[in-house]
C-alpha cells in the first residue's frame, strides 16, 4: 500500500500514466473489509455524494471511490473511446487500484457504467481479494429503451444545462460526456455484451434495479438470474430511476448493510472452521 488512507475526499493516486482522485472512509483494509465504489457513466468521486460516508458508518467497513481517467479530478483522456471502455477499466485499472490502496478483502460495488465494471472484474480476472459483488443498475448488453434515452441527452449537453451541471464535478465534461454517449450510440455498439462474465461469478451477488429505470430494464437482471452459478439476492425498488441509492436511499442502503453483514459473518465462521 502506497495510496494514503486518510478518511478523506479529494485524494490522488497513481496508476500507469493516469493520476486518479479517490476518497476513503472508515477503517483502513488492514483493519477491514473494503467496499469499492465504482461510479456510473457521467459520475465521479463527488458525485456519490455523503453514500460513501453514510456506507462506512453503517457496515463499519472501510469505503473507497476513484474517478475513472476523463472523469472528475483525474487525469483526461483522448477521445474517443475504445468501446470495450468498461472491459479495459476491468482488467488494465480495477486491480492496480486496490492493490495500490492495499485492499485485501474488497466487495466491489458499482452503480451502472460502475456495476458493468464490476461484474466484468468478478468474472474475468480471477482475485481472491473480491468476495462480493453489489451492482445497482448493470448493463449486461445493449436495449433500444437504453439508447433512446442516452440520445435524448445530447441536446440536454448541447442547448441544456447538463454541460454547465457537469463542470461542477469534471474538469473536462467533454471528454466525460462523449466519451459516455459517443461509445453507446455508436453503431458497432450495438452488438456490445458482457453477459458471459455472469457464468464465472463464484461469490455472493446483491443486484439492485430501479422498476422505472429509463437506462435499463429488468431483463438486465433476468440475465442474471438465468446464468449465475452462485448466491445472488435481488432488490427491486418500486417507483424508482436509475440511481436507487440518491433516490431511494434509505431501502438501498438498508438492503446493502445486511448483504455486507453477512458477508463479514461468513467470512468469520470459514476462519473459525479453518483454524478448528
Amino acid at each position: 500500500m502506497t495510496a494514503a488512507w486518510n478518511n478523506a475526499a479529494a485524494q490522488r493516486l497513481n496508476i500507469g500514466d493516469a493520476t486518479l482522485e479517490y476518497a476513503c472512509f472508515g477503517p483502513a483494509p488492514s483493519g477491514a473489509p473494503t467496499l469499492v465504489l465504482l461510479h456510473e457513466g457521467l459520475g465521479c468521486t463527488e458525485l456519490w455524494r455523503d453514500f460513501l460516508q453514510q456506507l462506512a458508518d453503517q457496515t463499519g467497513l472501510g469505503v473507497v471511490a476513484y474517478s475513472r481517467a476523463g472523469y472528475g479530478r483525474s487525469s483526461t483522456i483522448k477521445l474517443p473511446r475504445s468501446l470495450d471502455y468498461m472491459t479495459d477499466e476491468a482488467t488494465d485499472v480495477l486491480g492496480d487500484v486496490m492493490t495500490e490502496l492495499g485492499v485485501t478483502q474488497a466487495i466491489l460495488l458499482g452503480h451502472s457504467d460502475g456495476a458493468t465494471i464490476a461484474a466484468i472484474y468478478a468474472g474475468s480476472v480471477s482475485d481472491q481479494r473480491v468476495r462480493g459483488l453489489v451492482l445497482m443498475a448493470p448493463h449486461f448488453f445493449v436495449e433500444t429503451s437504453g439508447v433512446a434515452t442516452i440520445k435524448e441527452t445530447l441536446a440536454q449537453y448541447q442547448n441544456g444545462d447538463l454541460k454547465s451541471k457537469l463542470s461542477k464535478y469534471h474538469d473536462d465534461p467533454d471528454v466525460t460526456f462523449h466519451g459516455w454517449y459517443d461509445s453507446w450510440t455508436h453503431p458497432d455498439f450495438a452488438k456490445w455484451t458482457v453477459a458471459d462474465n455472469i457464468d464465472h461469478w463464484r461469490i455472493p451477488v446483491l443486484a439492485i434495479q430501479g422498476s422505472d429505470d429509463p437506462y435499463g430494464t429488468m431483463a438486465q437482471i433476468s440475465e442474471i438470474d438465468e446464468r449465475i452459478y452462485s448466491p445472488l439476492e435481488t432488490l427491486i425498488v418500486d417507483g424508482c430511476g436509475h440511481a436507487p441509492h440518491l433516490e431511494q436511499p434509505d431501502q438501498t442502503t438498508a438492503a446493502i448493510v445486511e448483504f455486507c453483514a453477512t458477508l463479514v459473518r461468513l467470512e468469520q465462521a470459514e476462519v473459525l472452521l479453518e483454524s478448528a
